[in-house]
């Protein structure tokens, strides 16, 4: 615990140390790193998009990844079952640089993509470094988190449930609305913060699929450290990040179950 808490203390204390250009970081007590990221539209705009981006990402991988996981769960054999669970976890087996290393070759601008659609005679459409490239590559990392998270709970479930209410009259939509999804809710939940949390701190993917123009929080923070060398606002950044997304995580999280518990009564 302290070897988790440790290191934040300290990036805490360095956020309210002044920059100084010759001496790098001066030990003080300010909050100038914190008035600087308020009156700088530009990282307000990053942050924006941060949020937008890994917002975007989440609910696309729980739209894909919750048909999957049902299919796993009522539709698939065990056999299929199982050989579709490997080829899921199959990719987080590899960093995230390889495989946004492999979007960069599907959707370059001379990559399988544009060469597919140069051959069926289509115009290529630019992707890459492109706010929907970092979309594309933040789904393909994250997805298998979702599928994953909604599968085990969907195990949960009793098939005795649908079937009761399918005997009673009920249509699958009907079934999937009233009975499935409430009961799945807590790992919808829990797969949604799971990637929204770690979209908000991407970083091998915006910069690999995004380029050096389009800019995310994460990025932003490596910047101030490394190469600006302007550590106490990195570190404001960096804790204002963490901030943001625990506040909107928990608000998701509120909201959500006050749902949960109304539709329990």
């Amino acid at each position: 615990m302290l070897g988790l808490i440790g290191p934040l203390a300290l990036m805490f204390r360095y956020s309210f140390n002044r920059f100084v250009p010759s001496e790098l970081m001066v030990s003080a007590l300010t909050l100038e790193n914190y008035t600087k990221f308020v009156n700088d539209g530009f990282y307000q705009s990053v942050l924006l998009t941060t949020v937008g981006i890994s917002a975007l990402s989440t609910v696309l991988c729980l739209i894909a990844g919750f048909p999957v996981a049902y299919f796993m769960v009522r539709l698939a054999s065990p056999r299929w079952r199982s050989l579709l669970f490997i080829l899921i976890i199959l990719p987080l087996l590899m960093g995230n640089a390889v495989r946004t290393a492999a979007w960069m070759v599907i959707l370059g601008d001379k990559g399988l993509l544009s060469t597919l659609m140069a051959t069926l005679g289509f115009s290529p459409v630019k992707l890459m470094y492109t706010p929907a490239a970092v979309v594309i590559g933040l789904v393909s990392v994250l997805l298998p988190f979702m599928i994953v998270t909604i599968q085990s709970v969907l195990e949960g479930i009793g098939r005795n449930l649908e079937d009761a209410a399918e005997s009673l009259g009920a249509n699958h939509p009907t079934v999937l609305r009233r009975i499935v999804l409430p009961l799945a809710l807590p790992g919808l939940l829990a797969g949604t913060m799971l990637c929204f949390i770690l979209s908000m701190n991407a970083y091998a993917t915006p910069v690999l699929l995004g380029g050096p123009q389009f800019h995310m929080m994460a990025p932003e923070v490596y910047q101030q450290v490394t190469k600006a060398m302007n550590w106490p606002f990195g570190a404001a950044l960096a804790f204002i990040l963490m901030a943001v997304t625990l506040v909107l995580t928990a608000s998701a999280n509120s909201i959500i179950q006050r749902r949960y518990r109304r539709w329990s009564e």
